[in-house]
């Protein structure tokens, strides 16, 4: 090995310093390894995934929606931020050079701030669901674009980190996800501990029929935080998930073997003698 000399007048050579934000870059992998690499093309079309889809422009997220969250449509009309004429008359209106979201702006219907927060959350929210584990491959159609319309694209990066600090946040509160599917039941604890009017909104609902998503759908809320209110009530051991149904109980089979019947018969004449 050669030793390096140094002198007064000759400083070590310096050590190479570490790329905090390159580090980060490479070591992110992504939610859904496709949706990353339609994001690295800017690909601009619909994902389409078990639980929803995606809809993208050169590589950002415009629009997200699923069954399991509530639409923007029912978010700004809920609560009277937006009449539900207004909504229908806009999204009637929509034609391939003007968004749904842009006839509302320009109507002076909705403030630019409000349907952008309004916007943004209903996006992660349904895009929650749309990234969670699936079972079946998505697929990717080139081209589509949503008449909605978007106010702030979001960086695929974003939405998917976004998407794992939700779910650790699920897990740290109540890691069974079965409360976010099942339908609930409420418990009746001696002593029940104190709770926020959100989770008794949602606690109110609660009726052994309906789920997560479906108390969110009637309460006019986004699904993620009525998850989250879920679980805490879980937590408190105010709620929990319905248990399934015992199986049911057949009846014994119907033996018409004739040779079974004759038997039968030979038995029930050898006891009568």
């Amino acid at each position: 090995m050669t030793a390096l000399r140094t002198t007064p007048t000759t400083p070590p050579p310096r050590l190479p310093v570490r790329d905090k934000a390159a580090a980060v870059d490479r070591a992110w992998g992504g939610v859904s390894p496709m949706l990353t690499r339609l994001a690295a093309e800017k690909a601009t079309g619909v994902l389409v995934r078990e639980r929803g889809s995606l809809h993208l422009v050169a590589g950002h997220v415009v629009h997200a929606e699923s069954p399991s969250a509530p639409g923007l449509d029912l978010l700004l009309t809920a609560h009277g931020t937006l009449r539900a004429e207004a909504w229908e008359a806009a999204a009637n209106a929509t034609d391939d050079r003007h968004a749904t979201t842009r006839l509302l702006l320009d109507g002076g219907l909705i403030g630019a701030g409000a349907l952008e927060l309004c916007q943004l959350g209903a996006l992660y929210d349904a895009a929650y669901f749309v990234l969670a584990p699936s079972s079946t491959p998505g697929r990717f159609r080139y081209g589509v674009t949503h008449p909605l319309g978007s106010v702030r694209p979001v960086p695929v990066a974003a939405l998917e980190r976004e998407t794992l600090r939700r779910r650790e946040l699920l897990h740290r509160v109540w890691p069974d996800a079965a409360t976010d599917g099942a339908p609930l039941v409420r418990a009746d604890p001696v002593a029940p501990p104190p709770i926020t009017p959100r989770q008794a909104a949602v606690l109110a609902r609660v009726d052994g029929v309906r789920t997560a998503p479906e108390i969110a759908r009637l309460l006019g809320r986004r699904a993620y935080p009525t998850l989250l209110d879920v679980r805490r009530l879980v937590s408190a051991g105010l709620v929990s998930p319905r248990p399934p149904a015992p199986p049911a109980v057949l009846p014994p089979p119907d033996v018409t073997d004739p040779d079974i019947t004759l038997l039968k018969r030979l038995r029930d004449a050898l006891e009568a003698l």
